[in-house]
This record gives C-alpha cells, sequence and structure tokens, in this order.
C-alpha cells in the first residue's frame, strides 16, 4: 500500500534533484505512467512505485513551461513566492488562497 499523498491540489512544489517547480493538478496514490517512461529514469534514481505520484503544471528556471509527472520523494514545498507564467494556471485554477496555494476552478457544468 502506498504512502498517503503529502501534498494537496493546487499546491506549489519544487523538485528535490532538479530546478524546477509546479503546481499540483492530479494526483495517483501510486506509480500510474508507463512502463517505458519508468525505464527511461536512471536505476539509482527510479522513485519507489508505491507513493503518491503528481502531475504538475511545471516551469524551470528559464521559464520553460510543461507538464510534469514526479513522485512524492522527490518533492518539497516550494516557498519562494515567485510567480508562476505557466499558460494553463488561468484554465486550472482561480486565484491563491491565504497560504500562497491555487485554488482549483470547479466545472459548472
Amino acid at each position: 500500500m502506498g504512502d498517503n499523498a503529502k501534498f494537496k491540489l493546487g499546491q506549489v512544489v519544487k523538485h528535490r534533484l532538479f530546478d524546477f517547480r509546479g503546481i499540483i493538478f492530479d494526483v495517483d496514490p501510486e506509480f500510474s505512467n508507463t512502463d517505458e517512461w519508468y525505464e527511461r529514469i536512471p536505476e539509482d534514481r527510479r522513485p519507489r512505485k508505491d507513493q503518491p505520484f503528481y502531475h504538475l503544471l511545471a516551469e524551470n528556471e528559464d521559464k520553460s513551461t510543461y507538464i510534469a509527472y514526479v513522485s512524492q520523494q522527490n518533492l518539497e514545498k516550494d516557498e519562494s513566492n515567485t510567480p508562476f507564467d505557466h499558460p494553463s494556471v488561468s484554465l486550472l485554477f482561480d486565484g491563491n488562497d491565504s497560504d500562497g496555494n491555487f485554488i482549483v476552478k470547479h466545472s459548472t457544468n
């Protein structure tokens, strides 16, 4: 059985090993990607599959934006308060709460 999710939707996190950060927009209780994706990770850096994995709207220091899939063990809370430029932020989130987390938009249909 996997660990409980340590982070929540809308939370801003950063990668422990690589220089990028992101906003969580989905979470899988355990690894739920392809074996091909998993095998591309160098074996000495390959995370356990039995932990939450997070889908992030990510951006790196060069302001390149993309979607990332990251294990819980490789994330930590980002407290930089640096604004996000990811073009999908306004599609998924509706502003910020008092802690700086993004508020998930709820569908109205």
